[in-house]
């Protein structure tokens, strides 16, 4: 299995800026998605992100659009998520995820098989 270990969580004033990393060992793939997800008290677990392994071709939620960007570095098994002009809305729980085969909609949290623990993301207004 692939394991995944989220950081860079932690407080930041509204508008100010994180970059979250999500780092993956063991059995990893060139052609698989990898995606953010978060989770904030008493909602469910919301898409943000998503990235193709090779072609590095980028997905947003609407709510993120333009506020945050998602990169890989293949060569680290790394993804990294970039968050500008952070709102308290953004607050939550924010977690990587591996989709190690398409099967349906990268938007979709059960299209996923692997995931993280989990960062803390918290915006102050």
């Amino acid at each position: 299995q692939v394991q995944l270990v989220e950081s860079g969580g932690g407080l930041v004033q509204a508008g100010g800026s994180l970059r979250l990393s999500c780092a993956a060992s063991g059995r990893t793939f060139s052609s698989y998605i990898m995606g953010w997800f978060r989770q904030a008290p008493g909602k469910e677990r919301e898409f943000v992100a998503a990235i193709t392994w090779t072609g590095g071709i980028t997905y947003y939620a609407d709510s993120v659009k333009g506020r945050f960007t998602i990169s890989r570095d293949n060569a680290k098994n790394t993804v990294h998520l970039q968050m500008n002009s952070l709102k308290p809305e953004d607050t939550a729980v924010y977690y990587c995820a591996v989709d190690r085969q398409y099967s349906g909609s990268v938007y979709d949290q059960y299209e996923y098989d692997n995931w993280g623990q989990g960062t803390q993301v918290t915006v102050s207004s």
